[in-house]
């Protein structure tokens, strides 16, 4: 997607968005706001290039490449520092951004989370900015000090819903409000196997949770193309792996939760618009799983 097409799609939902996110807000928060110089759709559509464009970090791309390159594109930019000033602001309507850019659901869905560190294991103790909000988890890996980014995504590679979490929340809790827009089956690794969780999905949402079973179990019959798809979920590394290393959604250089969560929504929202996504190609889908 160009700058120009992520821009414009940008700017008719926010003409959608803000009369509805203006007639929500309180009383004593409807009184009359400046308006910046910049536009609320360009400062969207700035965070979420960013990450489209893989720099490394934010001030390089906005003080190397868009006050060089993009002046005739936005003409009304301001400085580094008043640009950081403003991104607090479009949080809410990147939450509502993302959410309008989830997928469909297709009846073959993916869960999974992955570790968000904010520090080295070695400066946990030295670390101010996340203190009391980002907890120690564990993954197969190594421990980690940070949060859980949990992800459902479906067999197009393409975002259904997500949450964040800090980092000792077990994984499974946050799943039923996860499943809410599915239906079919749910496929997830073996630390999301719960006979509890399984009938919850079940009664609430009849989706049916699909997992890997321990050594120690016995073994369940089980149907070739659940097998096939358990053995496919790796799909789902595949997008972690892109928004890590593309979109740099993990770094140790935040400096408030605002800035860490405006980050990973522009990210995802980047991945959302990506043309290409990881897929399994199933082309035999509409015969398996009801439409």
């Amino acid at each position: 997607m160009s700058l120009l097409e992520l821009f414009c799609d940008i700017d008719d939902f926010w003409q959608r968005f803000e009369p509805q996110w203006q007639q929500g807000l309180l009383e004593s928060r409807q009184q009359r706001q400046r308006q910046g110089r910049m536009s609320m759709s360009e400062l969207m559509t700035l965070v979420v290039h960013f990450h489209q464009k893989r720099f490394r970090d934010f001030k390089t791309y906005y003080t190397e490449y868009v006050q060089v390159y993009l002046r005739r594109e936005f003409p009304a930019l301001v400085s580094y520092s008043r640009f950081v000033q403003w991104m607090p602001r479009i949080l809410v309507a990147l939450c509502a951004y993302l959410r309008h850019c989830y997928g469909t659901c297709t009846g073959l869905s993916f869960v999974d989370s992955s570790a968000l560190a904010v520090c080295h294991n070695r400066r946990i103790h030295q670390h101010r900015v996340f203190a009391g909000i980002a907890m120690r988890g564990h993954t197969s890996v190594d421990w980690f000090f940070g949060f859980k980014l949990h992800l459902v995504i479906n067999d197009r590679g393409e975002i259904l819903s997500c949450c964040v979490t800090p980092g000792n929340v077990d994984e499974r809790r946050p799943v039923p409000k996860l499943a809410q827009r599915l239906f079919g089956k749910l496929f997830g690794d073996k630390g999301y196997l719960s006979r509890p969780l399984a009938h919850q999905l079940m009664e609430d949402y009849a989706v049916q949770l699909i997992t890997k079973l321990r050594a120690n179990m016995s073994p369940q019959l089980m149907d070739e193309f659940d097998q096939f798809c358990l053995r496919k979920r790796a799909i789902l590394e595949s997008v972690y792996d892109q928004l890590k290393n593309i979109s740099q959604i993990e770094h140790s250089r935040h400096r408030s939760l605002t800035g860490l969560m405006v980050n990973l929504l522009a990210g995802l929202l980047a991945y959302c618009h990506q043309p290409k996504k990881p897929s399994l190609n199933l082309q035999f889908l509409s015969a398996l799983v009801p439409a």
